[in-house]
């Protein structure tokens, strides 16, 4: 049979909405499936809205090259739009001769991917930006940001409509069927299904399931995905800093650092929790563990000041200890199924990448459907 459409993108995060409103304006018709009653209730709306600067991740890695030009992306539609954006910049900071020797390798990885300017700070140096702050050395990245990441996706889905994209809400994708043409999706309310010549799993946390449920696909070529739990804390009093602070990362995470939203307010996280069964409970008790961590270069954080937030949970592809994994995106070749495209293992820093995901998954439609 015949396709109805040319691109489905299973997920409405940030990442899914970045693609199809790509595909879309590149005159693609496109339809998001999302299974939530809105936009963005997953990974994308349980996060720091921080926009990175690239720093972190290996050079020529895809979070390296996605990172810098969608953070660049970011900047650039957000300004247009006039959607709100804070480039109030970060201070990674070292607390120990071990940290400062990690922290130059850092600075050396930010020349490798292109990140912008950087500025190696002495303690004073540090604590005259950053009063409260004490270290023994700290990194000044003065690209780093944030963003109101619900209006950003509010912007994406007007674009998407605005060139005859579709969103369509509480649909859940039961089963995906390849057939000459295109690829079937039966969803849960058991309408015919629509068939696409592209599908985009966008899903996030569900992507490794997803991805299983195209009929035909060998299990061997769709990689686990491991849950890391991450909660967060809202700061209780004054606000102690006025830039992001950052430790040194730690196995999982960037370690729980102080971020600011829009406001001035700042909130700490998130600590790092493998999980098996999703959920997002924040219990009270997991402040204790906090309350370390930030002496560590807030020694003057007094007790009872952190007050439980939220929690969210990323999509991992390596385990505990292991090194972190790069996004994937897997076409054809990758595991056999004409027309498929799995973005899997789409975590931090999938927000700051994903004008750039969006770009170069659609161009790539575009050049094999022409």
């Amino acid at each position: 049979m015949h396709a109805d459409i040319d691109c489905a993108v299973i997920g409405a995060g940030v990442v899914g909405l970045a693609v199809a409103r790509a595909c879309a304006q590149l005159g693609l018709s496109t339809v998001v499936i999302e299974r939530h009653g809105r936009v963005g209730e997953e990974t994308s709306s349980r996060n720091s809205e921080v926009v990175h600067s690239g720093i972190y991740y290996p050079a020529d890695s895809l979070k390296a090259k996605f990172c810098v030009a969608g953070r660049d992306a970011l900047y650039d539609y957000c300004a247009a739009r006039a959607i709100a954006t804070k480039r109030c910049g970060k201070l990674i900071v070292a607390t120990s001769a071990a940290e400062e020797h990690a922290l130059h390798k850092l600075q050396q990885r930010a020349v490798q991917n292109s990140v912008g300017p950087t500025h190696w700070l002495n303690a004073l140096q540090a604590q005259a930006m950053e009063p409260a702050v004490v270290c023994t050395a700290a990194l000044w990245i003065p690209i780093t940001g944030i963003v109101d990441s619900h209006d950003l996706m509010t912007h994406f889905v007007a674009d998407l409509e605005a060139s005859g994209g579709l969103l369509a809400l509480h649909t859940r994708v039961t089963r995906i069927v390849p057939e000459s043409n295109a690829l079937a999706i039966f969803t849960a309310d058991g309408a015919d299904p629509l068939r696409s010549r592209t599908v985009i799993n966008a899903a996030g946390l569900s992507g490794t399931s997803v991805a299983r449920l195209v009929e035909g696909i060998e299990p061997t070529r769709v990689p686990a995905t491991h849950y890391a739990r991450g909660c967060y804390f809202d700061y209780v009093g004054k606000a102690p800093f006025t830039h992001l602070v950052y430790p040194m990362p730690v196995d999982g995470g960037l370690g729980v650092h102080a971020t600011l939203d829009l406001s001035g307010r700042v909130r700490f996280g998130p600590d790092v929790e493998w999980i098996d069964t999703l959920g997002y409970d924040v219990e009270p008790t997991r402040g204790d563990s906090f309350y370390a961590a930030i002496r560590r270069y807030w020694p003057g954080l007094a007790d009872h000041t952190l007050r439980p937030a939220y929690a969210g949970i990323r999509p991992k592809l390596s385990l505990a200890g292991e090194p972190a994994a790069d996004f994937l995106i897997q076409d054809t070749a990758s595991h056999g199924v004409a027309g498929l495209i799995n973005l899997l293992g789409i975590e931090s820093p999938g927000l700051t990448s994903s004008m750039a995901i969006g770009d170069y998954v659609a161009a790539g439609i575009a050049a094999r459907l022409r």
